[in-house]
């Protein structure tokens, strides 16, 4: 009996022994198994969510081969814009040789520049313009030179006179486009560095600003290689104002300024305090878009458009589509073979400054296509005018700023990069009424994902620094301040 119960009883023990073992190997090994399986599961989701950036690279636009040794030279050279006897006359003699063509009636300003119009610009520029005084206004604030990737970068650098104590100030580099150039912000410079002299009561913030030239553009060497985009200007922008001494700052721009500081955002974020645009690039489209387009004309809450949104957006086809075409024909020009148009430019300084003001008329409100005189003297006097055309005059640089969007334009024809990778700084964004596209905030959202400030502006269109300078200044304080408080 001993020998069946014995056996029987030990195999029952082993068994419990067994199972014990089991159900303690459970209570470890299931846990372990779900924190390994969450860890990774979390992992996946940071991983998922981690800020994408875009490679930051190097490059060469010099016009000999990078030097194999030595470093390049980084000094910060002061400049100082010149001119000569020599240089207006012959810019005289081409004013003189100028072949009036006739305009059909009431044309205004929608055949392009009006002829009637060009001639009084150019008995201006002849008999009244003083380039040698706005030389020297060009020189009021500080200008240098410093060689990056094989060029020499042009820019303005302004201090604050006078900084209360206890009060920091903020680095701020803006960006012009084209057809502008570093001179469209002489008159927000004062009053975003001495705001509080200038009955700002914004006089909390205050910045010393840094104004480059986009390689290409009056005073910064052309690129003398291909392939010279906004990532490379973005790049050579950030290595600026490393060598300058600054580690974190603001940045800002609109027009091709607003997509070189989006991609500089996206390429050293930790470097961005914050970026503010005057101009949103989005590219991205896609049936979420078209279904928004086509509900916002009818409910446009319903898809997060604001009645100030519907208003600017609708009627779609004449603001998108119609009013675009008509604005953008230089854009396929200087997208394919810009030099082609370039070259007669840089020859003849009466075509430049018709090709060039002419976007200073309907860019800065789309109803002086109607006008006779392009409205051009109702937000800008002929000496502001003509002191831009003559940055791109005298440095025969109309060709090389064209070709910036063939390089742009062949890489990524819709400008879609930025939408791919996304803006994570904090964003304010300063729409103008007057611009040529209107981006609603929802769709801003798409591409810059940390909207701080977006401000529907009162009035002001394309070359908002120019024409409206305060307005811009207070929501480029507002937002500041804002970021400094998170």
């Amino acid at each position: 009996m001993w020998q069946e119960i014995l056996p029987n009883a030990w195999e029952s023990a082993l068994s419990r022994i067994r199972s014990f073992e089991y159900s303690q190997k459970n209570a470890v090994l299931v846990p372990a198994a779900a924190l390994g399986v969450g860890g990774i599961l979390l992992y996946w989701l940071r991983s998922g969510r981690k800020i994408k950036t875009i490679d930051m690279g190097d490059g060469w636009w010099g016009s000999s081969e990078r030097p194999l040794k030595g470093k390049e030279d980084e000094s910060i050279r002061p400049f100082k814009i010149e001119t000569s006897d020599k240089e207006i006359e012959d810019l005289h003699q081409r004013l003189d040789r100028f072949r009036f063509t006739p305009h059909v009636e009431g044309a205004a300003f929608h055949y392009g520049f009006n002829s009637s119009y060009l001639r009084k610009v150019v008995s201006y520029w002849r008999n009244q313009f003083d380039w040698h005084k706005q030389v020297q206004v060009l020189n009021k604030y500080p200008h240098f030179h410093t060689t990056i990737e094989g060029i020499d970068i042009h820019f303005i650098h302004v201090k604050p006179s006078y900084v209360p104590h206890g009060r920091a100030v903020q680095p701020l580099l803006m960006v012009h486009g084209w057809p502008g150039s570093f001179y469209e912000f002489y008159k927000i410079i004062p009053l975003l560095t001495e705001p509080a002299s200038h009955g700002l009561t914004e006089g909390d913030v205050v910045f010393e600003v840094i104004c480059p030239s986009i390689p290409g553009y009056g005073f910064s060497e052309a690129p003398h290689q291909k392939d010279f985009d906004s990532v490379a200007a973005a790049r050579i922008f950030h290595k600026l104002m490393s060598r300058l001494g600054f580690k974190e700052y603001y940045i800002q721009g609109g027009d091709w300024g607003s997509h070189i500081t989006s991609i500089m955002a996206q390429m050293l974020p930790q470097s961005v305090k914050g970026l503010h645009l005057n101009m949103v690039f989005t590219g991205k489209q896609g049936l979420g878009r078209m279904i928004c387009i086509m509900l916002g004309a009818y409910v446009p809450w319903l898809v997060g458009l604001s009645r100030e949104d519907a208003r600017r957006v609708y009627p779609f086809m004449q603001k998108n589509v119609y009013d675009v075409l008509r604005e953008s024909g230089y854009l396929h020009i200087q997208a394919t073979k810009p030099d082609t148009a370039g070259c007669g430019l840089n020859d003849s300084p009466v075509g430049l400054a018709a090709y060039i003001l002419e976007k200073f008329s309907t860019w800065t409100d789309k109803s002086f296509l109607h006008k006779d005189d392009g409205g051009l003297e109702s937000k800008y006097s002929l000496d502001e005018l003509l002191t831009n055309v003559m940055i791109y005059w005298v440095t025969s640089s109309i060709v090389s700023s064209m070709r910036f969007y063939k390089e742009n334009f062949s890489k990524d024809p819709n400008l879609t990069a930025l939408s791919r990778v996304g803006v994570y700084v904090p964003t304010g964004i300063a729409a103008f009424p007057q611009e040529i596209l209107h981006t609603p905030r929802v769709w801003a959202k798409d591409v810059y994902k940390n909207i701080i400030t977006y401000s529907y502006m009162p009035r002001g269109g394309h070359f908002a620094a120019f024409q409206e300078p305060k307005l811009l200044a207070q929501d480029i304080m507002q937002f500041v301040r804002k970021v400094e408080q998170l």
